[in-house]
C-alpha cells in the first residue's frame, strides 16, 4: 500500500498517511506531484494546504470521517480532517464543498491540534 508523510518541521513533525483506493485519479496525482512544499491553514479541526494537484471532483464527498485526508477541488488543496470544521453539523465532520478522499492518517489525530496556520509542511513518498 502506498504512503505519504507529511511533515510539520515546526511542531509535531511528520504525519504518515495511508492511501486508499477509492479515488485513484487522486491518488495517482498526489503520488507524481510529490516532494512538495507548502503552508498549513486551520478551519476548526481541519488542516488545508495548497498543492500542485490540480483536479476535478471525483466520487467527492459532502460529509468525511475523523482520519481522512482528501483533495479540495476548489483550492487545489490537501486537507487533514481530525474533527468538526465550522459548518460541520451535529456528530458530523462537513468539508468546506466537496472533496476526493484519497487517505487516512495513521497513528494519533489529537496532536495535530498543535498545527497552526502559517507553518510551512512538506508532504513526500514513504517507500
Amino acid at each position: 500500500m502506498a504512503r505519504l508523510k507529511i511533515v510539520f518541521p515546526e511542531s509535531i513533525g511528520e504525519v504518515i498517511v495511508e492511501l486508499i483506493d477509492k479515488n485513484p485519479k487522486t491518488r495517482d496525482a498526489f503520488l507524481q506531484a510529490v516532494p512538495f512544499e507548502s503552508r498549513a491553514n486551520r478551519w476548526g479541526d481541519e488542516i488545508y494546504f495548497s498543492t500542485p494537484v490540480d483536479l476535478g471532483q471525483e466520487n467527492a464527498q459532502e460529509v468525511v470521517d475523523k482520519g481522512d485526508v482528501a483533495y479540495w477541488p476548489p483550492g487545489n488543496a490537501l486537507c487533514i480532517f481530525f474533527g468538526p470544521t465550522p459548518v460541520s453539523g451535529p456528530g458530523e465532520i462537513r468539508p468546506a464543498s466537496p472533496v476526493n478522499v484519497f487517505g487516512r492518517v495513521v497513528g494519533d489525530l489529537e496532536r495535530l491540534k498543535k498545527v497552526r496556520s502559517g507553518e510551512r509542511v512538506r508532504v513526500e513518498r514513504v517507500d
